[in-house]
């Protein structure tokens, strides 16, 4: 196939240019991937030998359509390409050089949940509180240590560090760091911070290793290189400082990660460190309307720190961007989803074109509600792993310690699961004898005639004798032969078999899909190892992104906007754009924090490729308490001839409601363009009810004697009339007619009704 054909200008100078140092700066969807791997191919077609290509993203599901994309163009070659996220790449060439940093190959990967399971323990035995040190501060701690490439030492020397932790009253973090180090050694596990910080220890300490993978690595192409921390801009530096053959790709205006340690001067100072550089910008978007792409240029506009870059799309016109008012939370998601209601039945539009993105997790809540109430289907992104599930974790860690008998975490998980008689007392003097001995656990076990009870020691040897017998298996048979003989031969299998419960019989379903999916891995032809070793390996290595999200599944998707980079959706609502919401309250201190939110925003306005709503309430609880709400700052930045202003009432307006005309919108009286209009799902209102102003000195009366008839006030919703109670004591449901907003049902208990 001829690869360059199609490609705009910009598109096909950054491929042909392979030589020297390359910044390709990819406005949202300008084709991004398309170029990263048409370059690779242009590359192996110019001679280069694939196993000198490295490319690194950050999720392994990129790397795949990558390599697919690759292969149709090289053919069979692409396989030898180093590429993956720089964690799986990293992750393989320390255990190729493991021995050099004390570890064996067959180190463990330990997950979030693995690594605060740790920190638990120490946190546990050092008698720290726990609200104090909470497992997940001390983890996001360590972790930024570790990509600022802080050791224990440097953190416990460097005294505005410990002047910090010690006026924040956690004068034992340093401490708590080295024990965890320690005891992540001493289980041959290796977090996934370190699969960065060891990799620098590595190429730092071992020159001879430096040499060896700059020579090897000719020549490096980065994507998402906006996203890079500290640690990971180091290696990259330090790997093609010989060739400079390297090609960074990204967009600094969605740089959204800096509370992951991203930092977007990375990008905005490559040149700095490469003073011959050749910059691409790929600045036509192939995905959205032009009125999107606008829109999104004159948010982005107002951020100072930034490269120049201008989009532009040649896609229809397209709707305006809908902004929509709506007096709560709840009603904001009653709006959204008889918006995709009535999408779905006037316009036939499936439920898997629409998105629902948000801020904050807590406000899918809202969304369901309005959903549910329509039978809507959803699916949740970002919701509990399938490897994170219970069962799942308990099998794998019968597959760790399998391979890594020294792995603590996976070893304390399942030594008495299913139970074998081995109890927390047990567990605790295995622990003691370890730490007294300075050993590791298995080698307790493994002498557990001189350590505990004739009574406890054999039912361990019970339990390594299983182990043992695993490990003899796993030499000689493929991943999912070994696999389905642990699950049988633990009786993890026979557990969840013998719960027939509901949420048993799920736990089982989940064990069968995970073997399923081993027996592919056994199956597949594009690998040569195939055992399970290497499978636990991947897995391991699964970012939030890789996922199933199972695209042929008719649901409206649900899911943050730092979840939704890199995805695109037909027609997208933005929610919750409010003031202290979004923009979030803890990004009003820093014009950079301030800047970061507006790239979130225009990362949330560019996913969508027809159309474009935007929601807002004017009140919300928070905290179990109702706060009023202003509208976000960021609508108003946005040029008002891409908008159409989308207000109404509450309640639909009848003959008996009182509505009135002066709240217009300030959007209105703005400039105005002829652009293409949108024929709007509701009919386009300003009428909207008078705010209501409680009476002076407004207390809620009892209304445990409220009748049909009485005259009640409501603090927001004003003035109305009980139509009818129902119900049992305690939870009776008043329908109350409003002067100013129409009939509502409200639970008594909770409304806080002043009785006229």
């Amino acid at each position: 196939m001829d690869y360059l054909q199609g490609l705009n200008p910009s598109q096909k100078g950054a491929v042909e240019q392979i030589e020297g140092p390359v910044m390709i700066i990819a406005g949202a969807g300008s084709g991004k991937t398309r170029v990263i791997t048409y370059r690779v191919a242009h590359l192996v077609r110019k001679g280069v030998d694939p196993f000198n290509i490295l490319v690194l993203t950050f999720t392994n599901k990129a790397a795949k359509e990558m390599r697919e994309r690759i292969t149709q163009v090289v053919g069979p070659e692409a396989k030898n390409i180093w590429m993956g996220t720089f964690h799986s790449v990293f992750a393989k060439i320390l255990r190729i050089e493991a021995i050099k940093l004390g570890y064996q190959s067959n180190f463990t990967i330990y997950d979030t949940e693995d690594s605060k399971s740790v920190i638990r323990a120490i946190l546990k035995e050092m008698q720290l509180d726990d609200k104090l040190y909470s497992a997940n501060f001390v983890y996001n701690r360590i972790s930024m240590a570790k990509n600022n490439l802080i050791s224990v030492a440097e953190y416990q020397q460097n005294v505005e560090i410990q002047s910090e932790d010690h006026s924040n009253g956690r004068a034992k973090m340093g401490e708590i760091y080295q024990s965890y180090a320690q005891r992540c050694f001493r289980s041959g596990a290796m977090d996934f911070d370190d699969l960065l910080f060891k990799t620098n220890v590595l190429l730092r300490e071992h020159p001879d290793v430096l040499y060896k993978y700059q020579n090897k690595f000719k020549h490096l192409m980065v994507d998402e290189y906006q996203d890079t921390n500290f640690s990971q801009y180091l290696i990259v530096k330090k790997l093609a400082s010989i060739n400079e053959n390297i090609c960074v790709v990204g967009d600094d205006a969605q740089s959204i990660y800096s509370f992951r340690g991203a930092n977007i001067q990375n990008i905005l100072n490559f040149e700095k460190d490469y003073p011959d550089l050749k910059v691409f910008k790929l600045e036509q978007n192939y995905r959205s309307t032009q009125n999107i792409v606008n829109a999104a240029n004159s948010i982005i506009a107002n951020n100072k720190n930034q490269l120049q870059k201008t989009v532009f799309s040649e896609n229809d016109i397209g709707d305006r961007i809908k902004v929509s008012r709506a007096f709560s939370d709840n009603e904001e998601g009653k709006i959204v989803a008889e918006t995709i209601a009535q999408e779905h039945s006037v316009k036939g539009l499936k439920y898997q074109e629409f998105a629902i993105l948000y801020r904050t997790n807590a406000q899918s809540r809202a969304m369901e509600e309005g959903l549910r109430k329509l039978n809507i289907p959803y699916k949740i992104y970002g919701g509990l792993s399938f490897y994170q599930r219970k069962e799942i974790k308990d099998l794998i860690a019968y597959f760790r310690l399998t391979f890594n008998p020294n792995d603590e975490e996976a070893l304390k998980r399942i030594i008495n699961y299913p139970r074998r008689g081995i109890g927390d007392t047990t567990v605790e003097r295995i622990i003691i004898a370890a730490d007294k001995a300075n050993s590791t656990l298995w080698d307790v076990l493994l002498n557990a005639d001189s350590h505990l009870d004739s009574r406890s020691s054999a039912a361990l040897t019970t339990f390594t004798t299983i182990i043992t017998s695993f490990q003899v298996m796993a030499k000689s048979h493929s991943a999912y032969d070994t696999a389905l003989h642990v699950a049988q031969h633990s009786g993890l299998l026979k557990e969840l078999y013998n719960d027939k419960s509901v949420e048993g019989l799920s736990r089982h379903e989940n064990i069968q899909e995970l073997l399923n999916g081993i027996k592919e891995f056994s199956e597949r032809e594009d690998i040569e190892e195939k055992g399970l070793d290497v499978y636990m390996q991947d897995i391991a290595l699964l970012t939030n992104d890789d996922h199933d999200k199972s695209p042929d599944a008719d649901t409206v998707s649900l899911l943050t906007i730092h979840s939704s980079k890199g995805l695109e959706f037909s027609h997208v609502f933005v929610v919750g754009l409010e003031e202290n919401l979004f923009p979030s309250q803890m990004s009003l201190g820093s014009r950079e924090d301030l800047e970061e939110e507006r790239r979130l925003f225009y990362v949330a306005v560019t996913r969508a490729r027809n159309t474009l709503s935007l929601c807002y309430a004017t009140s919300r609880y928070r905290w179990g308490t109702l706060t009023s709400c202003e509208p976000s700052r960021f609508i108003d930045e946005i040029n008002p001839k891409f908008l159409e202003i989308e207000f109404r009432p509450q309640q639909k307006a009848t003959s008996s409601s009182t509505l009135y005309d002066d709240e217009r919108s300030t959007w209105q009286q703005k400039e105005s363009a002829p652009v293409k209009k949108s024929t709007p799902v509701f009919k386009t209102t300003s009428i909207l009810p008078k705010a209501h102003v409680p009476t002076e000195g407004f207390a809620p009366s009892d209304t445990s004697g409220l009748l049909v008839g009485m005259e009640v006030e409501h603090e927001r919703f004003g003035f109305g009339k009980v139509i009818s109670l129902e119900g049992n004591k305690g939870d009776v449901k008043a329908t109350i007619f409003f002067k100013e907003l129409g009939q509502k049902q409200l639970l008594l208990k909770f409304a806080k009704l002043r009785i006229l």
